[in-house]
C-alpha cells in the first residue's frame, strides 16, 4: 500500500482494520502517521528513540505499557507518550490482537514502510 494523499483520514477504523505490525500511513516533514497490530503475546521491542517523541493511540486489546521506569497497563481508548530519548515497550497481554495507531515527530520509518510481522521489521533494521 502507498501512503494516502487523504488529510482527513478514519483512523480509528483503519487501525481495528490493520493486521500487519507496522504501515506507515502518512508521512509529512516533521509528523508520521502509523498503524500498528501486535498479536497476542507478542511486543513492540524495547526501544529508544532519539530525538523522536511518540505517541500511542490503542483502538483495540490490552497490554501493558513500559515508558522509562514506569509500567501500566493500556486498553482502548488509551495514550501513551513517549519522550524522546526515553526507554519504552509494549506488550500485549490480552487474547486477540493490540491495535493502534501511532505518530512520530519528527518521522522515524521510511515513507510507505510495511512490515508484515515484527520479526520482518526487525530484519529490515
Amino acid at each position: 500500500m502507498s501512503e494516502t494523499q487523504k488529510l482527513t483520514l478514519p483512523v480509528v477504523d483503519l487501525a481495528r482494520e490493520n493486521d500487519e505490525f507496522r504501515k506507515v500511513i502518512w508521512t509529512g516533514d516533521k509528523t508520521q502517521l502509523v498503524l500498528m497490530a501486535i498479536p497476542a503475546g507478542g511486543e513492540i521491542g524495547g526501544e529508544v528513540h532519539e530525538g523522536h517523541d511518540q505517541l500511542l493511540y490503542f483502538v483495540a486489546g490490552n497490554g501493558v505499557a513500559k515508558i522509562g521506569e514506569a509500567e501500566s497497563d493500556i486498553a482502548d481508548g488509551d495514550v501513551s507518550i513517549v519522550p524522546s530519548g526515553t526507554f519504552h515497550n509494549f506488550r500485549n497481554t490480552g487474547a486477540g490482537m493490540l491495535k493502534l495507531f501511532t505518530t512520530y515527530s519528527p518521522p522515524e520509518h521510511e515513507p510507505g514502510t510495511e512490515h508484515a510481522t515484527k520479526g520482518e521489521a526487525d530484519a529490515d533494521e
